[in-house]
This record gives structure tokens, sequence and C-alpha cells, in this order.
């Protein structure tokens, strides 16, 4: 079975599990103090143009979201974000569990607007009762979307210019930066850490065994971050691991690499669903594809392919999810490429 239901399914790439059995038996301090992490750090910020930045790293990215909201808020409120956004639908309410309410708010593509946010800011607001509901304080979004999409730098710039606007704090889910960043017309790193209060980059899904490294712009969020990552148990021991995953991953540009090649794999794919007159549920142009197959098509690929069944249609078919990573072999996206042109 050839598998593309996501982008985590293999182990390591090559120059981090290279460095982790050089290293592997050196003593460094616990805790994400040792020098690891340290030069990880250092070069984050410098990729961001960020040095008055915090540099956190985290073991996953449910983890880096719960514990980054949790941080940032106050009891009573909430953070906003696209009725398909990861907190809201795939983290079992992990955010609700520290407290705070997801508020959702529509979305057609994976993406939520600054006109929505500051309506529904607005609403709250001029509310009579709103001090009986949970007051919108910061607003969530993914780079890219849970469907593949990406913000623009437009997009990023308003949404941002709202946030300060109407004093919420912005947060970036970056679980796949790495792919957004290979995009045409998107934000880089120093875009986001000049737009952002906090954002993360992804590593779990673009070559690390595990691993996001949080990017900590707003002093009010940094102060006493490390307590709060103790207290909801991300205090990684070995976090040495960490930092030489993301120390890797920012030498000689591979971060961006490793996303270019996920985007490049996925791109062929969509030329091939496209040829045979397939459409797609979203304009995804990262290593996400969400073709919509019809029952015939669904029964053929299942025979050779793993993939995630996102929506089943009323006629058998369904909106389907490919994912490529990594690790995609050539020869798999050749076969898969080979199977779609006999439909």
């Amino acid at each position: 079975m050839i598998r593309f239901e996501s982008d985590y399914l293999e182990g390591a790439v090559p120059e981090i599990m290279s460095r982790l059995i050089e290293t592997n038996y050196e003593q460094t301090a616990g805790y994400g103090t040792d020098p690891y992490c340290r030069a990880a750090r250092e070069k984050i910020k410098l990729e961001c143009d960020a040095f008055d930045a915090d540099v956190h790293f985290l073991v996953g990215g449910t983890q880096a979201n719960l514990t980054v909201i949790a941080a940032a808020l106050r009891p009573h409120q909430g953070v906003m974000a696209a009725e398909t956004a990861h907190i809201e639908a795939h983290e079992t309410g992990a955010v609700e569990a520290t407290g705070h309410k997801v508020i959702t708010l529509p979305t057609v593509d994976g993406k939520i607007n600054a006109a929505d946010v500051r309506d529904c800011v607005l609403r709250h607001r001029a509310d009579e009762s709103f001090e009986h509901i949970v007051q919108p304080a910061m607003v969530y979004i993914s780079q890219p979307t849970e469907t593949g999409t990406v913000y623009s730098l437009p997009e990023l710039e308003e949404m941002s210019s709202v946030c300060r606007e109407l004093g919420l704090l912005l947060f970036v889910d970056g679980a796949r930066l790495s792919c957004a960043l290979a995009c045409e017309g998107t934000p880089t790193l120093r875009d986001l850490a000049r737009l952002c209060d906090v954002f993360y980059i992804g590593g779990t899904k673009h070559g690390a065994l595990f691993g996001e490294a949080v990017v900590i712009k707003n002093a009010a969020i940094k102060k006493d971050f490390r307590y709060i990552i103790k207290q909801r148990g991300g205090m990684f021991a070995k976090g040495r691991l960490l930092g030489l995953q993301f120390d890797t991953l920012f030498t000689d540009g591979l971060y961006y690499k490793i996303g270019r090649r996920e985007v490049t794999q996925a791109a062929r794919l969509r030329t091939a669903f496209e040829a045979k007159g397939i459409e797609f549920a979203y304009p995804a142009p990262t290593n996400q594809l969400f073709p919509i197959l019809s029952g015939t098509q669904l029964e053929t690929l299942r025979k050779k392919y793993s993939f995630s069944i996102q929506t089943p249609l009323p006629d058998g078919g369904a909106v389907v999810r490919f994912c490529t990573s990594w690790a995609s072999k050539e020869s798999d996206i050749d076969a898969l490429i080979a199977d779609i042109k006999n439909f």
C-alpha cells in the first residue's frame, strides 16, 4: 500500500538522523538549555529578523496551540478561528480544556477574513450583555489552512492591522509552514515576525521526528512562558533533541528545500487530476490536494493507495485528501499519476 493520507508517516530527513547519531553520546543540560537549542534559536531569529523574539521548542502542534493560547488569554477570553480550524476540529477540545472557548467564524476555503473578525468583535462590544459572553481576544489562523489554502501577504497585513486596531492578539499556526513559504505571494518568516504576536514553525510535518518552534514577539506572552510550558506538560527533558533538529532544518536552507519538494510533488499530482477533468474542493497550492472523486475512481485507487476521505457525497463519491511529504518517492508519484491517467 502506497500511503498519501498525511505528511508525517515517515521518520526524519537523513540530515537530522545523521546528526542525532553523531551526537548520541554527548551529555548536555536538559529542558532546552543546551547548546543546540541556543544555536537553533539564533538561526530562527536571524531568519525572522527578530532578535527580540523568544523561541521555545515544543513536541507537537496541539501542544503548541494549547500552550500558546493558555499563556496569552485571560480566563474570560476566547480565540476566534475558522470553523474548520485545527483547534476546533482536530484537537479533541484541547483549547477548551484550558478554559478558553474557540469562537468559530464562517469560511468557504479554510480562511477567515479581517472583516468577519471586526464584525465579531464589534458585535460583542455593542451587546448590552457583553460581560456575560466570552470575550473575543485572539485570532488564530493556520498557514497553510486545514484545506491547503494560503493567506497572501496583503491578507495577513489586513488581518494584522485589524487586530492591532481592536487590541487583539494574532497567532499563526505554522504546522505546514514550509509549504506555505514555497508558494508565490505568501508572507515570509520576516513578515510573520513583523505582523504577528506569536507563531510557530512546524517541524513534525517537514522532516523532523517531532517538534514545533514557537516564536513569540509580544512581551505579554513571553512573560513566564516556560512556567506554562511546564504546567501543560511540554517541558521536554531531552530538549536538545528538539534544538538539534531545528538547528539542522535551518542549516543551508534545508527547511525551505523540504517545503519546495513537497509542493512540487503535489503540483505533479494536481496536473494529473486536472488533465482528467477532476475538480478540487479547495484551491490549494500546497502539499494537500482535495480532489472530488467518483465512487468508481475511489475504488480503483483504494486498491493500491491509502488516502483520507474528507466528505462522502450522496452519489457514492467523496472529497478526498492526498498529501505529499518530504519522503514521497518519485516512483510512488509516478505510479499514482499513471493510475489517474487510466481513469
